[in-house]
């Protein structure tokens, strides 16, 4: 009898039939490299990407390959060309955009970065288990964090690149040429975005640490550190001291709570609890891979540390909570039921299927709005206003006025060209032409009153996009074009001519 049950139960696992076995199903690898493919999905079905900075560095990327030979984009712009830790898209941009243009380019470049981080991920929980498992399944929900819907293009393709470094690292445990060959990589993921090569830092000295136990881990990483050389060569512009903000724990607690914060406020709240619960027990039951597990301790503790303005660039502890989110997901070193298996990605497919709705909306938006285009001329001056309420979704148009310098070649006052610190500058140094005078916040209810913007006293044009219409504009402004968010107004003090 008993003979005749174990030939039946393994007949229903060769069949995949037992949902409750506790070994490696097979089809697990595939199941995770289908679901990073298809993080892609809202790329695919837009023409334009609904993230908040993405229009403001198609922008820069028009410029940087345009300005050698365009007069008007050479009469408001300079491009300061220098090493930096944040330049990955910018160096893709050089040859694809001059093949495919820099809308498809930009597009492309974008459409990889999630596939790529989610491989990065079952890279790593390949590299170190042989196997994929319910952590690098509940992982993925982490792809399209508040940085990849915010745009940060060259931070998220540098954490991509950071994940296949690792996986590598361990790859070559054994090898005595691999830190000659981390020399280049670590360089690479620098270039990229200097938070991406920290991740990996990270990374390696907590693996490190994980296998040793002593100070030798902590040296360890040494090949990680030939950026130091061109960082010391060519120092950045500081953002003078390290700001955390009037109130350094309100603004701390905001991140955590917005950890996740895309379109769906219920959803958002929820996503990182469902995802530390098992990490606790994981913990709990010591199911917890220190060989991770140490760096995702330890970029929690950087999210604590780290202030938001940092070289330069804004959210530089934010946008670190779900990467430490993602090595904790990654730590978890436990053979599940296969049930639970298959059910570790829902929470990743919930959040896509949002996001993807919310990005085929807004593109239907966009296309209309961006008829205005047809009303500015070439090289005009455009005085973008852009209407944000205090609401949880993120806004993907907050430089949408930036389309005007893709296709009209025009001053916008959505650049982000701080000298010093962005490559992107105005010849004419105007600091109301650059981000974040774009923007004007208010509270829901209120009314948005344009009357005295101040970039309008320096344009030709206004176009404005919101939630609700202007209750006034500035005094002569004719509207061009109006949709039901956003406006174009030829402004009283245009340039003769236009």
């Amino acid at each position: 009898m008993d003979a005749t049950h174990g030939a039946m139960d393994a007949v229903k696992e060769s069949r995949g039939g037992d949902l409750f076995a506790r070994r490696d199903p097979p089809e697990a690898p595939w199941l995770a490299i289908v679901l990073a493919l298809l993080a892609a999905l809202p790329f695919l079905m837009v023409r334009y990407p609904q993230m908040t900075d993405y229009p403001a560095h198609l922008a820069r990327y028009h410029v940087m390959l345009e300005i050698g030979h365009n007069a008007w984009l050479q009469r408001y712009y300079l491009f300061d060309w220098r090493i930096t830790g944040n330049m990955g898209a910018d160096l893709l941009m050089l040859p694809l955009g001059r093949l495919l243009g820099v809308e498809t380019a930009g597009w492309l470049i974008g459409m990889l970065i999630p596939p790529l981080t989610g491989l990065g991920m079952i890279a790593v929980e390949w590299v170190l288990r042989r196997r994929i498992g319910v952590g690098a399944l509940l992982a993925l929900a982490t792809i399209w964090s508040p940085a990849l819907v915010m745009g940060f293009y060259n931070f998220c393709l540098s954490l991509a690149l950071a994940l296949f470094a690792f996986a590598l690292w361990v790859r070559l445990e054994r090898w005595k040429w691999r830190p000659l060959v981390f020399l280049p990589v670590g360089l690479v993921v620098w270039v990229c975005h200097i938070s991406g090569w920290g991740v990996l830092g990270v990374m390696v000295t907590g693996y490190e640490w994980s296998r040793r136990k002593s100070i030798a881990s902590l040296i360890a990483p040494w090949p990680l550190l030939l950026p130091l050389v061109p960082m010391v060569l060519f120092p950045g512009a500081s953002s003078g001291a390290m700001p955390y903000g009037p109130s350094y724990w309100p603004y701390k607690r905001a991140i955590l709570i917005q950890t996740m914060r895309d379109q769906w406020y219920d959803l958002d709240i929820l996503t990182p609890l469902l995802m530390l619960a098992p990490i606790f027990l994981a913990m709990v039951f010591r199911r917890f891979d220190g060989r991770l597990g140490w760096a995702a301790i330890v970029m929690f503790a950087m999210v604590l540390a780290v202030p938001r303005h940092l070289g330069g660039g804004d959210y530089a502890d934010y946008r670190l909570i779900p990467v430490a989110l993602m090595l904790g997901c990654l730590a978890i070193d436990w053979r599940p039921p296969r049930l639970a298996l298959w059910l570790a990605p829902l929470l990743f497919l919930v959040r896509l299927e949002t996001t993807t709705q919310s990005w085929m909306a807004n593109d239907a938006d966009l296309k209309l709005e961006l008829k205005a285009l047809d009303y500015i001329p070439e090289g005009a001056r455009v005085a973008g206003a852009v209407g944000i309420p205090n609401s949880w979704h993120l806004k993907p148009y907050e430089h949408a006025p930036g389309y005007a310098t893709v296709r009209r070649d025009a001053l916008v006052n959505i650049h982000f060209a701080i000298p010093g610190v962005h490559m992107l500058q105005l010849r004419e140094p105007l600091d109301i032409f650059i981000d974040p005078h774009h923007r004007i916040l208010y509270k829901l209810g209120q009314q948005v009153d344009l009357s005295a913007f101040k970039p309008a006293r320096y344009a030709d044009y206004l176009w404005y996009f919101g939630g609700s219409q202007p209750v006034a504009l500035p005094a002569g402004a004719v509207v061009l074009y109006r949709t039901e968010h956003s406006l174009l107004a030829r402004l009283a003090n245009m340039s003769p001519g236009r």
